[in-house]
């Protein structure tokens, strides 16, 4: 998804945007949103992201972070309750900057350097520096209303298409390769626990 096509899904994504719904059906939602974190033991209101235990392979390792980021955005549909809604985006904002830091420090320069690829790795970083941008421009808008949701609709579209295209083309060509992939994965679980440590310093 270019980014000069970004602004103009604003609107029709605005468009399919869900009104309020009743006390009855928020309350329905915010039980469902419960077994959602039960699911991946986050809560929503923490300022920490879930980080990897232990080392993993590199490849298991995004996949279980776009897991996550997936499931943040398919809860953010079902809540009603605003200050709820914002609080995972705060999440949804901070594991996404994370995950596109440790990718470009330590996943994507490894990659290059063995596949010597002029378009999949840089394709991968200027797509990084669009999300950036959707993420810059979700943090300075107000919390509520129907397009402040769009957004959230937007940047969920953006990363799906994202990540479409590494688990379509990248994480194959990555799998191929003579790559320690234990290796890079443990590099990449220790960085992102630096990173999280130091969000949780800066809440």
């Amino acid at each position: 998804m270019p980014k000069e096509r970004i602004e103009g899904r604003i609107e029709e994504v605005k468009g399919k945007v869900v009104g309020n719904q009743s006390p009855e059906q928020t309350g329905s939602t915010q039980k469902n949103a419960g077994k959602n974190h039960a699911v991946t033991g986050d809560d929503p209101t923490s300022t920490k992201s879930t980080t990897a235990p232990k080392a993993q392979e590199a490849i298991a390792l995004l996949h279980r972070d776009h897991k996550i980021v997936s499931d943040r955005f398919d809860e953010y549909e079902k809540i009603y309750v605003q200050s709820r809604k914002n609080s995972l985006v705060v999440l949804i904002c901070a594991d996404l900057t994370i995950h596109a830091q440790v990718e470009e420090e330590i996943f994507y320069p490894a990659l290059n350097e063995i596949l010597k690829d002029k378009r999949l790795v840089p394709r991968a970083i200027s797509e990084h520096a669009t999300l950036k941008d959707l993420i810059a421009d979700v943090k300075g808008l107000k919390r509520d209303g129907d397009h402040f949701d769009a957004r959230i609709r937007l940047l969920s579209e953006y990363v799906k298409h994202h990540v479409k295209e590494q688990q379509d083309a990248m994480f194959p060509r990555a799998a191929a390769t003579k790559l320690d992939m234990m290796e890079i994965g443990a590099q990449m679980a220790s960085r992102k626990e630096e990173l999280v440590a130091e969000r949780s310093r800066r809440a």
